[in-house]
């Protein structure tokens, strides 16, 4: 019950830190709707099951301690971010709803909430040195690291409905076509930031 406390302690922390996920909830819920950033969210989520499977089965050991491996997937992972990030500067929407000035793209948020976790190695990494320090010994490395996952995508799950309810109150604001364009925008530049940084860091 101590290491589950700490971990909950530890975990609320590092999911109220602004980072990816944050910017991709916000972005979503307010210029597709609460039903796709709930989508996006929910690809969120399956990206930190990815990792902790990854992490209890062995594969987040590789990232740790290869710098191939962990090279690989974080130029991957910049890549799709400059993707989305230019996609977004380049071509924002206009608008919400038929009144935009250009029609509705069904895009897979669900899909790109996943990919946005799971091409970040950063979270592998993460999970594969922060998890362990929460696992008692002798216990069972799956079960507890599926557990802990589990206790930290409740935690972010939470958030990311605190942040879409927010966004409701200021529907018809964000409704505006130049606040549409100019959210679309900033999201992508920082997107394209999150991108070179994740380019240039170090484990």
């Amino acid at each position: 019950m101590e290491n589950i406390i700490a971990f909950v302690f530890a975990a609320t922390l590092l999911t109220l830190t602004p980072g990816l996920d944050t910017a991709l909830v916000l972005r979503t819920a307010s210029i597709e709707g609460p039903g796709q950033a709930v989508k996006a969210a929910l690809g969120i989520n399956v990206g930190c099951f990815l990792w902790g499977a990854a992490v209890a089965f062995g594969l987040g050991a590789i990232i740790a301690v290869s710098e191939f491996a962990y090279s690989v997937l974080k130029y991957c992972g910049a890549a799709y971010l400059c993707w989305l990030g230019l996609n977004m500067l380049l071509s924002p929407r206009c608008g919400i709803g038929p009144a935009g000035a250009h029609p509705i793209k069904r895009e897979n948020w669900f899909l790109k909430g996943v990919l946005g976790n799971a091409l970040n190695p950063k979270v592998g990494v993460f999970y594969a040195s922060f998890l362990p320090q929460f696992i008692p010994q002798g216990s069972s490395l799956i079960v507890w690291t599926f557990g802990l996952v589990a206790i930290h995508v409740v935690i972010g799950s939470a958030w990311s409905l605190t942040l879409i309810g927010a966004t409701r109150p200021l529907d018809r604001f964000l409704r505006n076509e130049r606040v549409v364009q100019w959210m679309n925008r900033t999201t992508g530049l920082v997107f394209l930031l999150f991108a070179a940084r994740l380019a240039y860091s170090k484990r």
